[in-house]
């Protein structure tokens, strides 16, 4: 039987968690970024969790095979009770319902905080991660056409909110 494990994420988990980010973005249009990650940057965002900015991380006996975080949505004082929450899986680990479950675990932990509300920007089209949104009770507010340039394409990106 396999052990699953969510748990919040530390600095040793720095390397797993960028070479799950790096493979998106080098193979794909879900993140914006261009440049790959080191362990050190990663290791630099993850130091940036707490409470109101947690990180999640999945585990399978032992392997870290994904991670979900929530971070400043704005940077106005008005939008502190807003994050932008993400979720990640290693490019095999998808199905099995392995994000839907790091997924609520994050928002979980959100509802504890003074939180109202969680945006989710998805660049599309991306049918796996509105369906997995949604099924989550995120609702779709609007989308922007053409905002990111990536592999030589222009992409749109849907915002989704979740109130809670």
């Amino acid at each position: 039987m396999i052990e699953r494990t969510i748990r919040a994420a530390i600095s040793s988990d720095a390397p797993a968690i960028a070479a799950i980010y790096n493979w998106y973005i080098t193979q794909s249009v879900c993140t914006f970024e261009e440049a790959r990650l080191s362990d050190e940057q990663m290791r630099q965002r993850i130091a940036s969790a707490d409470a109101n900015k947690p990180w999640v991380v999945l585990e399978e006996d032992g392997v870290l095979l994904g991670y979900a975080y929530a971070t400043i949505w704005k940077a106005r004082t008005a939008y502190n009770q807003t994050r932008e929450v993400t979720v990640y899986l290693h490019r095999d680990a998808s199905g099995n319902g392995r994000g839907r479950q790091l997924y609520q675990h994050l928002i979980d932990e959100l509802r504890n905080e003074p939180i109202h509300s969680l945006i989710a920007s998805i660049a599309l089209p991306n049918a796996s991660s509105v369906a997995l949104h949604e099924s989550l009770g995120f609702a779709k507010t609007g989308q922007f056409s053409e905002v990111g340039y990536k592999f030589g394409k222009f992409v749109d990106v849907g915002c989704w909110q979740l109130i809670l």
